[in-house]
């Protein structure tokens, strides 16, 4: 009894000595994955408040490098090689520095992101990128630290900061159409597929490349998908048949598309080849 009294006492001390207590960071943590064309995105940043204080100019003093955050170096990590502002980077990962000024900022892009702070001391030889880019006023504060992905498309994104009363963004251009040549070319070298023949198409289509060269990969889309064929492939086929200048065989096309996603009771789709066969005169 008394061995059993001592080995409760002993783990109810293990627990008291060990316990600790929780309470929400200041400046907590946040992580963003973005993907931009076929480029993967990672962020990850920490996010502190205003509370009352004046931001830039004071706490983050003008003409100061800034650890862009809080507690650990913001980092950013790329899939793919990509460019900044026209400024190429390596496929990696690196730390986000900046150095605010009243109207511009300047954004360094460094390779030594592990640990937190600025680094001391300051190595010039380990900025891959910088870029100067101007300050945009809020019409509204913000009151948590916040970096974001704006204005996507397939071939670029903005990196966005915003504080207190300021907004500075960041181009980023990403390699997607190289890298989905390079899949087309090889895909057509092999054997491909009735899907292979569309996802080519549609892209030459949305890109505005060889309209000719789209209408042949369509068109092998659509005959080999036979009685398989949706909707969608044949409003794709409509819009390139349109824009090759095939008028009659883009009013052919949508009306197929058309009873297709009638029958598929798709209303969006219904309106869309509606639209279209009424502005090339088709109903």
């Amino acid at each position: 009894m008394k061995k059993l009294l001592v080995f409760l006492l002993a783990l109810t001390a293990t627990f008291t000595v060990n316990a600790q207590i929780v309470t929400p960071q200041p400046s907590p943590s946040s992580k963003l994955e973005q993907k931009v064309g076929l480029t993967d995105i990672t962020l990850e940043y920490s996010r502190p408040n205003m509370r009352e204080r004046v931001i830039f100019g004071d706490l983050v003093p003008y003409g100061s490098i800034w650890r862009t955050g809080a507690n650990l170096r913001t980092k950013i990590t790329f899939s793919t090689d990509v460019s900044v502002d026209g400024q190429p980077l390596k496929a990696g990962t690196y730390a986000i520095f900046t150095k605010p000024e009243a109207t511009s900022w300047d954004v360094y892009f460094y390779t030594d992101y592990a640990g937190g702070g600025v680094p001391q001391p300051w190595d010039e030889t380990k900025i891959a990128a910088k870029i100067n880019t101007p300050v945009y006023p809020m019409p509204m504060k913000i009151e948590t630290f916040t970096m974001t992905f704006d204005d996507l498309t397939n071939d670029s994104a903005v990196l966005g900061m915003l504080w207190e009363g300021v907004y500075v963004g960041v181009k980023l251009d990403v390699p997607t159409d190289d890298m989905v040549l390079t899949s087309i070319n090889d895909v057509m070298n092999g054997t491909p597929t009735a899907n292979d023949y569309y996802s080519a198409a549609v892209y030459y289509l949305q890109t505005n490349k060889d309209i000719k060269q789209a209408k042949t990969w369509i068109d092998k889309a659509i005959t080999m998908a036979g009685d398989k064929v949706a909707f969608w492939q044949l409003r794709q086929q409509s819009l390139i048949y349109a824009k090759a200048g095939d008028k009659k065989g883009a009013i052919a096309a949508a009306k197929k598309s058309l009873a297709a996603s009638e029958k598929a009771g798709n209303a969006d789709y219904v309106k869309m080849n509606q639209d279209s066969l009424k502005e090339w005169g088709g109903m």
